[in-house]
């Protein structure tokens, strides 16, 4: 009896660890394939801006978008550290570090220690720091090259962004930067986390006092476009209210300024996304790397052979199968399989490609028998406890070591079942968020299946119309019972997806499709006013918004009468100026759920 019992005890234990761990691996890909699917729309903005130039009644003024964004002139190169002190006053009240160039040790430490107690730098600081960062990095080539003879072991480290947390617990483990003690940071510091710049001022303050012994590779979000939607501009916007728009015009060159890559003792390569069959290293070391400021430049002003080179090096993932074919899911660069690596690594004698770019649960990555790491260095990357970080220890045979960690704040109040109910819960809000903003399509697609109008369908066609319209590759028939109700009878109502949602502060004048299309489309557009909006005032006036609107619509072939936005676009010209804050106005347009379901 003892035995039975226990051998029963056994048996729902492994069954209810396999639900938990397959509702773990559910609710991350429900989280890689939203972001994914993202990315993609953020890289086809490009289509767009240069539909615009096509089709814009003034080309000249869209063309000097591009070619001067928002971000204000960057600041001149020759502003010395004495003029910013000159012009840039810190006040006695203010009592985070003080910096003096050259930075030492003791800068870096006080910089720590500030940043652990949640003060921020002050902007004039920050500016030096940033001017000198891009004096050091302007003469430092495309690819930098490393020897591990010089020091025992290199670690690598992958995405951090904006994590503080993860970079803190990273120097705890594994020490701090110094010629004994080398670092490779693999790109991707900034967007999502709250804490991108005081990772960027740390990292750059160490590159100043070992720019030796502290090496960074720019990842695809060091990218002007890419932090206006990811976070990392209203970071610095929020943080630094006075000089906000110096500080991102700074950091755009300085961005551009970043090597693209790493080699270690000839045999290690290491870049942010991964390679493609049209990789030439002697290539990508010649080009003029602060001539691709950003991505809408690469895609739209320099749509040449060199920038294909830089979106592979910066975009790309590696796949089991063989061959390069473009990579859908991201909407850049390219999936390249075990034979490109191959290719690549007999004409240059290598034996390892590291890089990062991708969210891994368990930090690190091998694939394509041994020869391409991922390294993922951002733990709780989606959710609390949704992933472990890792970074990697080079020593002169090169054989790497993994190093696992992951930053613990609310997990070790939480059992298993709690800690996989939080990730669910936050992946499925995200899902459905994404149902709702693609509510007509859906609707339409599931009217398809259900002849008869009966408001059902069965639980296959409800999942193939699903994946027909959202294209996120998920396992639609094991999420039904998350995202919609079953009848009696075996079949989905299909409407029940949108119960739980609605428009936040719907606009009266906003009819049912519109009001759907600004949602779906509503961090694109703020991109887009962002980018138009010259002075960094939050207004554009109404010709510029309907213009625009009418573009967007006709570049994506939405059917929207014209005099519908004219209507919703005068009745929020509140003060009748001409103008509107678009930022105000988009805000509206964003989905809330009315009630939140418990995890369990």
């Amino acid at each position: 009896t003892v035995i039975r019992a226990a051998i029963l005890i056994q048996k729902w234990y492994r069954l209810t660890m396999a639900r938990l761990e397959m509702r773990r691996r559910y609710s991350l890909s429900i989280f890689q394939s939203i972001e994914y699917a993202d990315e993609q729309d953020q890289l086809q903005l490009s289509n767009f801006f240069t539909f615009m130039l096509d089709h814009c009644t003034h080309p000249d003024s869209v063309s000097q978008i591009f070619t001067s964004p928002s971000a204000p002139q960057v600041v001149d190169e020759d502003l010395s550290l004495k003029e910013f002190e000159k012009k840039i006053d810190v006040p006695d009240s203010y009592y985070g570090p003080r910096l003096s160039f050259p930075l030492t040790v003791e800068d870096a430490n006080a910089l720590l220690h500030a940043f652990r107690n949640e003060q921020l730098l002050h902007a004039r600081y920050v500016l030096q720091l940033l001017s000198e960062t891009r004096r050091v990095l302007k003469e430092m080539p495309n690819i930098t090259h490393l020897s591990t003879s010089y020091s025992k072991e290199i670690t690598v480290c992958g995405d951090l962004h904006g994590n503080l947390d993860d970079l803190l617990l990273i120097f705890y483990k594994n020490g701090l930067p110094s010629e004994q003690n080398p670092y490779v940071f693999n790109g991707d510091f900034v967007d999502r986390g709250k804490n991108s710049m005081e990772i960027l001022i740390i990292l750059f303050a160490f590159l100043l006092i070992y720019p030796n012994d502290l090496h960074l590779n720019r990842g695809n979000h060091e990218d002007y476009v890419m932090n206006l939607r990811y976070g990392f501009t209203k970071e610095v916007s929020n943080k630094y209210k006075d000089h906000w728009k110096q500080i991102l015009s700074l950091l755009r060159d300085v961005f551009s300024w970043l090597p693209l890559a790493t080699i270690i003792d000839s045999k290690v390569l290491i870049l942010h996304g991964g390679i493609s069959d049209t990789t030439d290293l002697d290539f990508l070391n010649a080009l003029e790397r602060n001539k691709v400021r950003d991505h809408i430049h690469v895609r739209v002003i320099l749509f040449s052979f060199k920038n294909f080179v830089i979106l592979d090096i910066l975009w790309s993932d590696p796949r089991s199968q063989n061959g390069c074919t473009p990579n859908k899911c991201r909407g850049g660069g390219c999936y390249f399989g075990p034979d490109v690596t191959a290719k690549l690594f007999e004409r240059y004698n290598l034996k390892m490609l590291i890089r990062s770019h991708e969210f891994k649960p368990e930090g690190y990555e091998i694939s394509h028998d041994g020869k391409v790491i991922t390294i993922f260095s951002a733990s709780n990357y989606y959710e609390e406890g949704s992933n472990r970080g890792a970074y990697i220890k080079l020593n002169p045979e090169l054989t790497p070591r993994f190093v696992q960690y992951q930053v613990s704040k609310l997990m070790r109040r939480q059992n298993l079942r709690e800690r996989v109910g939080t990730i669910e819960s936050s992946a499925l809000k995200s899902l459905r968020e994404k149902i709702y903003a693609h509510r007509s399509e859906l609707i339409s697609a599931f009217a398809q299946y259900d002849l008869n109008g009966t408001g059902r369908i069965s639980v296959n066609d409800w999942a193939a119309a699903m994946e027909s319209v959202l294209q996120l590759e998920l396992p639609w028939r094991m999420l039904r019972s998350q995202l919609a109700q079953m009848n009696p009878d075996g079949e989905v109502d299909f409407m029940s997806c949108f119960y739980d949602l609605k428009m936040g502060q719907p606009i009266k004048e906003a009819q049912p499709a519109l009001a759907e299309t600004l949602c779906r489309y509503r961090k694109d557009l703020e991109i887009i006013f962002n980018i138009i909006d010259k002075d960094h005032s939050g207004l554009i006036s109404l010709e510029e918004f309907s213009q625009t609107w009418r573009l967007f619509t006709s570049h994506l072939g939405i059917d929207i009468e014209d005099d519908s936005i004219d209507k919703l676009v005068l009745s929020i010209d509140y003060n009748k100026d001409g103008h509107i804050d678009f930022n105000e106005f988009l805000e509206a347009f964003h989905v809330v759920h009315r009630l939140e379901k418990k995890a369990t």
